[in-house]
């Protein structure tokens, strides 16, 4: 039981992992593992410890929170990398200057462009063929 340990010391009440030792009112008592935090009328969070006698929950949330936040943004950081380095692999070195290898759209426009010039090809030769045809009717050739 942990209310043994009461007005003893912090050392003493967290030898049990399942006490909550609260050094503002000298309590030890159970750990309320419901909650995640102990609540505010169990014991203020400054006061609270729990598994070490030297950190105490605030300390603990705001230690947490900053090695949080410097995953979240060292994660960020390395998907734009990655991001950037994949753009840059679609650029395969070879022969006299760099080669770009195309993507998805950039082989769909070359598709659509290369379709337009046989179109005109063959409005070209089409037209070359009237005119030829003229030329013959009238005897200008």
């Amino acid at each position: 039981d942990c209310r043994q340990y009461t007005n003893r010391s912090c050392e003493e009440c967290l030898k049990n992992v399942t006490c909550l030792w609260c050094a503002s009112s000298k309590r030890c008592m159970e750990y309320p593992v419901r909650r995640i935090l102990p609540p505010a009328d169990l014991c203020e969070l400054r006061s609270a410890r729990w598994g070490v006698c030297w950190v105490n929950f605030e300390a603990l949330i705001i230690a947490m929170s900053v090695v949080g936040g410097t995953l979240l943004i060292m994660l960020g950081v390395c998907c734009c990398c990655c991001c950037c380095k994949l753009k840059s692999k679609k650029q395969v070195s070879g022969g006299v200057g760099p080669l770009i290898v195309p993507d998805k759209d950039d082989e769909r426009a070359a598709r659509e462009r290369e379709k337009r010039r046989v179109r005109q090809e063959e409005r070209r030769a089409e037209m070359k063929s009237r005119h030829d045809e003229i030329r013959r009717k009238y005897g200008t050739v």
